[in-house]
C-alpha cells in the first residue's frame, strides 16, 4: 500500500486550521454553544460577556474557515456549526474535559449532607 503524502499533507492543513480556531477560548466557547443549535450574535455575546462586535469578529473567522454557516431571518442572523469535523472534535473535547467535571460535581452534590453541612464552632472555654 502506497501512502498518499499529498492527501496526508492536505488533511494536516485542514486539521491545523481547525485546531487554530479551537485554540482561542472565545471561539471554542462559541462552537460549544452552537453544538446545541443555532444562536444569534446577541445570544453568544451575552453568554460570553463580551461585545457583539467582538463576537462578530470571531464568527467571521469561523465562517472564513467554513466551520460555521449562517442564515438570515429578518433582522437576525442565526449561526450554526457547518463542519462535521468540528462537531466530532468538540464531542471528543466534551468527553475528555467536560464530562469528568460534570460527574465530579454530581458526585459531590450527592454526597451525604453535602448540601446542608453544618459546621460546629468549638465551645468557648468559660473559666
Amino acid at each position: 500500500m502506497k501512502i498518499d503524502l499529498e492527501a496526508i499533507e492536505a488533511a494536516a492543513d485542514d486539521a491545523s486550521e481547525l485546531l487554530k480556531a479551537l485554540a482561542n477560548r472565545h471561539r471554542l466557547l462559541i462552537l460549544c454553544q452552537l453544538i446545541d443549535g443555532e444562536k444569534s450574535v446577541g445570544q453568544l455575546a451575552e453568554y460570553l460577556g463580551i461585545r457583539d462586535s467582538t463576537v462578530s469578529q470571531h464568527l467571521a473567522l469561523l465562517r472564513r474557515d467554513r466551520l460555521i454557516a449562517a442564515r438570515r431571518d429578518g433582522q437576525t442572523i442565526w449561526y450554526r456549526i457547518e463542519s462535521e469535523a468540528a462537531r466530532n472534535v468538540l464531542s471528543s473535547l466534551y468527553k475528555s474535559f467536560c464530562e469528568p467535571r460534570v460527574a465530579r460535581k454530581a458526585a459531590a452534590s450527592d454526597a451525604p449532607f453535602a448540601r446542608n453541612r453544618i459546621t460546629r464552632r468549638p465551645k468557648a472555654d468559660h473559666n
